[in-house]
């Protein structure tokens, strides 16, 4: 409990005062409750570890409801893969697994409730009749020419709905409540539509189907919830929640709403994302760019680091849109504990050098983790031809450029100081190989006569080094906003064009060879790099988690 009382927002503050005044009986029982049409996000991220979260702090329980009210947009797939997004973020729902779906009886059956309180009517009103009816935030709406049937017509009009003799949009189940509210939710809304269509679990048992609204309040209520936890947009819904509830004289869950997690240079809307992975704009739900769980998780973000973003952005009452610089830095924070260090060059120059034997190797001991000693060492090969990094060096260098140039000297890390002293081109200009001589008195990186070199560089052992592809993953959008648009521009049209790019020829360290799908590094002086599941054991493929740059730790830095 100690630990509980340390942390302190207003839901947390709600239910303390709850517990402390017995409500409930002193429980605590959350739900999340996922619409099963698309796969999940970082936004989504933010709400399970506020449910789960919960639960866990104050030893409750929380449950996983998939709210599969809308056979048109929901599969299987996506169940299946928000059951593993939970999971990975390392949440269990145990045996609490439940599906909107299991009560479309108990939903029906409530439904036929309402209407013999007289408190639902079945409305013969187009969804555009609909529309016109209901009027504008700046006036009332009106009745509708069905809203005083009789509570037996309304009883027999309901049942041959169920029973599929209506087309579909022909007719609807609303409740009866004002339709001069200042709240449009308030204005008589729909409870039940009709809609032929397949369920994705109860097949053609159904034809009419619950909406959000009606379903949400009462499948809290079935499960004894005591805090249905919501995300801002259903503030303006809360009164709706509360009126179906008292009306029906069931449990009365408290419905708490929060500000929904925004980020800068992306996307969080289901219906954009579904979009791009349609037209192909990406490849898939999982294409590393995308704010997906599945496909941050292919990038190489870990669960521990979206936990812990999740936890310092804690919960508020207003929006507010982050910088997507404080999640990089968590991923960043976490990967430097973790990540065992390796040496990998995406953009390659061949070094040869002159004076170290021929057919020669050595090997030398690199650290794997300077963070965490007990990841001890491993030995990397050295050898008379190896390969820099092409940015590692300059023909004719400006002032502050101290990496290998011409006549200077630098460091190879856990190996020795070269110097280069000839350039090889090809008929173009270009730059195709390097001559440098090794001193072998600096054999692990330092000099015995007290000489200082500038900079020290990675590399590989040409000989012994792996080929592989190294994808180089980008923000998606080029905007902060990438929805601040003017009127008739698309937000696809602030795509990044650079978001994504594939460097073939690199060369890594032959330690690397071992790695599977989903094992991280850190590429020594590139950044962190995840094993993606196209990796085959004729060529392992890498994408970028995120370069080593963070914008954020130099900004908490500056005290900014």
């Amino acid at each position: 409990m100690d630990d509980i009382k340390k942390r302190s927002d207003f839901i947390r503050d709600i239910i303390k005062k709850d517990l402390k005044e017995g409500k409930n009986s002193g429980r605590v029982h959350t739900r999340f409750p996922p619409e099963p049409n698309g796969y999940l996000h970082i936004g989504h991220a933010k709400a399970i570890c506020i449910n789960f979260g919960l639960a866990e702090e104050f030893h409750g329980k929380c449950n996983l409801r998939f709210d599969d009210t809308n056979p048109t947009k929901e599969e299987s797939e996506y169940v299946e893969s928000i059951k593993k997004d939970v999971r990975w973020l390392g949440f269990d729902w145990e045996e609490k697994e439940y599906y909107t779906s299991d009560y479309f009886d108990r939903l029906y059956e409530l439904a036929v409730l309402l209407v013999k309180k007289g408190k639902a009517y079945i409305c013969d009103l187009n969804a555009e009749e609909m529309r016109k009816y209901r009027g504008t935030l700046k006036g009332p709406g009106k009745d509708s020419p069905c809203r005083d049937r009789s509570i037996e017509e309304n009883l027999k009009l309901l049942k041959d709905m169920r029973e599929g003799k209506y087309e579909d949009g022909s007719k609807v189940l609303r409740a009866k409540i004002d339709m001069s509210s200042p709240n449009l939710n308030m204005r008589d809304p729909v409870i039940y539509r009709i809609l032929h269509r397949k369920h994705h679990r109860t097949g053609n048992d159904w034809c009419i189907y619950p909406t959000y609204d009606w379903a949400h309040g009462q499948s809290d209520s079935i499960e004894d919830i005591t805090h249905s936890i919501c995300t801002l947009e259903f503030e303006d819904h809360r009164p709706l929640y509360d009126w179906f509830i008292d009306q029906l004289g069931i449990h009365h869950p408290q419905q708490i709403e929060f500000a929904r997690l925004n980020l800068t240079y992306m996307v969080l809307s289901k219906r954009k994302l579904l979009e791009l992975v349609e037209k192909k704009y990406i490849n898939g739900w999982d294409d590393p760019r995308m704010p997906t769980l599945s496909g941050i998780r292919r990038r190489g973000y870990t669960p521990e680091a979206v936990r812990n973003f999740c936890t310092e952005i804690s919960v508020a009452k207003a929006d507010s849109t982050v910088d997507i610089a404080l999640l990089e830095h968590f991923v960043r924070e976490d990967l430097n504990k973790k990540a065992p260090r390796v040496m990998g060059v995406i953009n390659p120059l061949k070094v040869v050098i002159d004076n170290y034997p021929d057919g020669s190797s050595e090997e030398l001991t690199a650290i794997n983790n300077p963070e965490d000693p007990s990841k001890g060492t491993r030995k990397v090969p050295f050898s008379k031809i190896l390969y820099i990094e092409r940015d590692d060096f300059m023909e004719d260098p400006p002032k502050k450029f101290y990496r290998l140039a011409p006549g200077r000297e630098v460091r190879l890390r856990y190996a020795y100081f070269i110097k280069c002293i000839d350039v090889v081109k090809d008929t173009d200009g270009d730059i195709i190989e390097l001559h440098c001589t090794y001193d072998p008195e600096t054999k692990g990186g330092d000099s015995p006569d007290g000489r200082r070199v500038k900079a020290t560089l990675h590399w590989v052992s040409a000989e012994h080094s792996i080929l592989a592809e190294v994808r180089l993953f980008d923000r998606l959008f080029i905007k902060e906003n990438p929805l601040k648009l003017e009127e008739g521009h698309d937000f696809k049209e602030n795509l990044n064009p650079d978001s994504f790019k594939v460097a073939n020829n690199c060369w890594l360290e032959p330690s690397l060879s071992s790695a599977r799908p989903g094992d991280i590094y850190q590429f020594e002086r590139l950044g962190y790099f995840c094993v993606d599941q196209d990796s085959t054991m004729e060529k392992a493929v890498f994408n970028r988690t995120v370069t080593l740059r963070d914008k954020w730790a130099k900004i908490k830095k500056a005290g900014l």
